[in-house]
């Protein structure tokens, strides 16, 4: 099996480095992230200016720009050769409803969907690295299982608990839960006297049904979320051609 990792907190952060010795264990695999933290970057491309690659070590390279654009590179100008698999992560944080639209690890996991490559997003519910090496064992565990009996190619986000490996509940499949609106940015001034703004901390969850993801890692479970790109809303369609006829 040959698998891709990659990430938005950047190529050294300890999150990618525990998954990618986790994947060495069971696979061949290369590393292309960015040069530094890109968290929040969503899905987003440069094409304002040319993209640079330093291979920082074997099978280890770091590429100035978004997590996407790090995955699109790999694909069409760093392998020679197609993955099995991308994973991104481990983030440090959660990525739950809401956060998904905006999240860098995420998206480094939807291109290669894009590209028709299973993928699989991994984040710890917490900051810190708190049991990095237990969120590491789960990851080596999923990808293991391979999903097999899922349409290819699938798009998976999965959420760890920050506890140790025996505390850990189940592998439990959720849907997105929905997060109240983020809180207001927060104003400052620059040495000049100019406002600047901080955009404020995300909102608390407001859908954290049984069946969420929210639910499901404040129990101490790992969530795992099929996720698609389609994001035309069908309900709307009927209502919509009535309205441009």
């Amino acid at each position: 099996m040959k698998i891709l990792v990659s990430n938005d907190d950047g190529y050294l952060a300890p999150g990618i480095r525990a998954l990618a010795e986790a994947m060495s264990t069971i696979a061949s695999i290369t590393v292309v992230a960015p040069d530094s933290n890109r968290s929040g970057s969503s899905n987003s491309l440069t094409l304002d200016r040319p993209l640079r690659v330093v291979q920082s070590e074997t099978n280890v390279y770091s590429v100035n720009g978004t997590p996407s654009d790090c995955v699109h590179v790999a694909l069409t100008g760093i392998l020679d050769y197609r993955p099995d698999l991308i994973v991104s992560g481990i983030n440090q944080g959660q990525n739950m409803g809401d956060d998904t639209l905006y999240s860098g690890t995420v998206a480094a996991a939807t291109e290669g969907f894009l590209f028709g490559i299973p993928a699989i997003a991994f984040s710890q519910v917490h900051h810190g690295w708190a049991h990095l090496d237990a969120a590491a064992r789960v990851a080596r565990e999923i990808v293991l299982r391979r999903f097999d009996e899922l349409q290819k190619p699938w798009l998976l986000n999965v959420n760890i608990p920050n506890l140790p490996y025996e505390d850990i509940g189940p592998l439990t499949p959720t849907r997105l839960g929905k997060r109240h609106p983020s809180a207001p940015v927060i104003r400052a001034k620059d040495p000049q006297g100019n406002d600047i703004f901080w955009i404020g901390p995300p909102g608390a969850a407001l859908d954290a049904g049984p069946d969420t993801d929210f639910h499901a890692t404040a129990n101490g479970n790992i969530s795992i979320t099929p996720l698609r790109i389609d994001l035309t809303d069908a309900a709307q369609l009927a209502a919509l051609r009535r309205a441009c006829t």
